[in-house]
């Protein structure tokens, strides 16, 4: 199970699970998922850090298990 702080900045930058979704080409249920711990495919990481805004770079800032 990976930590993550999704919730918490999709929470902050006024997003929807489904708002994310659609940004970072994957599924709500994908996201759900994922902000409950659940691990996901690095390609998918990717994805969602760029929908939130930030550089691949700043994965540590999303993403704590890497």
């Amino acid at each position: 199970m990976g930590q993550n702080a999704i919730k918490k900045i999709r929470e902050e930058l006024l997003l929807s699970k489904a708002e994310l979704a659609r940004k970072a080409g994957v599924s709500p249920l994908t996201i759900d998922r994922i902000e409950k711990g659940k691990d996901c495919r690095m390609e998918t990481k990717r994805r969602i850090i760029l929908a939130l805004g930030y550089k691949l770079s700043d994965k540590g800032k999303v993403f704590f298990d890497n």
